[in-house]
């Protein structure tokens, strides 16, 4: 999967950048079975998403999604436009 793997804790040091390509309909499908996964299962689901700093990624279990956003733990929202790639 592409882009420096990081620990959830440093997500906050980032600003999030919308990816080059918007695939937010094309991943809905994985985004809601990895939400399934977190709160059924408490399975992680690896997330890679586009930064200022350049892509970075994150193994985490998604607690909530909207039309907009994930939610991991400690309330941290990642845009659903700056996604890049999702696997569980």
């Amino acid at each position: 999967m592409v882009g420096q793997l990081i620990a959830k804790e440093e997500i906050p040091q980032f600003k999030f950048i919308p990816a080059i390509e918007d695939k937010t309909a094309t991943f809905m499908d994985k985004l809601k079975g990895a939400l399934r996964l977190g709160n059924e299962f408490k399975s992680k689901t690896e997330i890679a998403f586009q930064t200022d700093s350049g892509p970075k990624r994150i193994e985490t279990t998604v607690w909530s999604l909207t039309d907009r956003y994930i939610q991991i733990k400690s309330g941290v929202l990642i845009p659903l436009k700056s996604i890049i790639a999702i696997d569980y």
